[in-house]
């Protein structure tokens, strides 16, 4: 009797993990799907009309406050991109919670010092996940219709996440070369697809967005570090 209750409980877990892996290999190639409908080349995108914006997604700076290799891949098509009159302005989006670690400030000095006016460039202090930075594009920055730049392995993820909150997106990789740890970021992502495939559902409002600041205006109104930076989506 025991082996027969062992043996049924051995087939219902292992249902169990083939539905789970199902239902996650499922959601993944369905984001991807999504997002990969929307991304262009570089000639592509530079021929669009009505762009808001070019969002770049920030990543690690090192300690001495330059970008890391994926950072400055990003930060360059971010440029080449601004520099084809792809958009009329560049929004950068990090991780400043602290006042030693500084994304976004690294992310304008590296547009400012490549020859784009400092006014035209906009940080996001703020943007401590994809789905912040593009809740925060929205809603903060007005922003309707958009280009990102990033990686291409993140690239259908933030496509998903801004057209499920109703902003035109389309996307240019920043793909330069094989990056160090790509497979375990690989890996990495097909969770985090299915996180947000679920967050893009339940779209949570976030705390700490304030007032609007048009991305159409004045970038160096957002120089200032916040007093009280908003905490990161869980």
């Amino acid at each position: 009797m025991k082996k027969k209750v062992k043996k049924s409980c051995l087939i219902v877990l292992l249902c169990m993990v083939v539905l789970g892996s199902a239902a996650v290999l499922g959601v993944n190639g369905y984001v991807k799907h999504v997002g990969g409908r929307y991304m262009l080349s570089p000639s592509a995108a530079a021929g669009m009309e009505d762009v808001d914006c070019i969002i770049v997604l920030g990543c690690q700076v090192r300690d001495n406050g330059t970008p890391s290799p994926m950072l400055r891949d990003r930060l360059q098509r971010g440029v080449e991109l601004y520099d084809l009159g792809a958009a009329p302005k560049l929004l950068m989006s990090g991780d400043h919670s602290r006042e030693d670690y500084d994304e976004v400030g690294a992310m304008k000095r590296f547009a400012v010092e490549a020859g784009v006016p400092s006014a035209d460039v906009f940080m996001d202090h703020a943007g401590f996940s994809t789905y912040e930075t593009m809740y925060r594009a929205k809603e903060m920055f007005g922003a309707e219709k958009v280009l990102v730049v990033t990686q291409e392995y993140h690239l259908y993820r933030s496509l998903y996440i801004a057209r499920q909150l109703g902003m035109e997106a389309y996307g240019v990789s920043a793909e330069a070369y094989d990056y160090a740890g790509q497979s375990m970021r690989d890996a990495r992502e097909v969770l985090a697809r299915c996180k947000d495939f679920a967050v893009a559902l339940w779209q949570p409002e976030l705390d700490g967005v304030g007032e609007m600041i048009p991305v159409s205006g004045d970038g160096d109104v957002t120089n200032e570090w916040p007093q009280k930076p908003a905490q990161a989506l869980a």
